[in-house]
């Protein structure tokens, strides 16, 4: 069986950036420690915006730019590269939540092949439970499973609401 982690945007502005907290900022030893124990294809997300980002849906609801595209708050945190700079890995940049690309992606990584996907990153409550649950429908006979601990929320309240809908939709959770 195939093992496949995804690193969900773990970038500079999630972690202590524009949009970082002090609980992303306590994941990342955590996230490096999986990365390095991890044995498998490896994918890292990267949230990507415009220039123009306040002009966009999101960036009218949320109006607080983050992950511009070529700025330092859109790279990935120093250790995390360094961990992924260790391994084999790919990236793939998403404009939104959820990433069809990931999708896509998987399956071809997935062939004729059983896989086991494991979720580990930033933000619990809005790119880690987007892609988890867009990944459970496209691939719904495929254990897919969330490190809690390796995961973090845009509060802790709404990183256990998370959790909590993600076990309601069959999503193993590893705390």
């Amino acid at each position: 069986m195939k093992k496949i982690l995804i690193v969900v945007d773990m970038q500079n502005d999630f972690v202590d950036g524009a949009l970082g907290t002090e609980e992303a900022v306590g994941i990342v030893d955590l996230v490096v420690d999986k990365i390095r124990g991890f044995d498998g294809e490896i994918i890292a997300t990267l949230d990507t915006h415009p220039h123009h980002y306040l002009e966009t849906a999101e960036g009218k609801k949320l109006p607080v730019p983050h992950c511009i595209r070529m700025t330092n708050g859109w790279l990935l945190n120093e250790k995390v590269l360094s961990a992924l700079s260790e391994k084999d890995y790919r990236l793939i940049e998403k404009n939104t939540f959820g990433s069809t690309e990931l999708v896509k992606e998987i399956d071809r990584i997935k062939g004729e092949n059983e896989v086991e996907i494991v979720l580990v990153g930033l933000c619990t409550d809005i790119c880690v439970v987007s892609n988890a649950l867009l990944l459970k429908a496209y691939f719904p006979e495929t254990t897919i499973q969330v490190d809690a601990k390796c995961c973090a929320g845009v509060t802790p309240k709404t990183h256990l609401a998370a959790i909590e809908t993600m076990k309601m939709c069959q999503i193993e959770i590893e705390s």
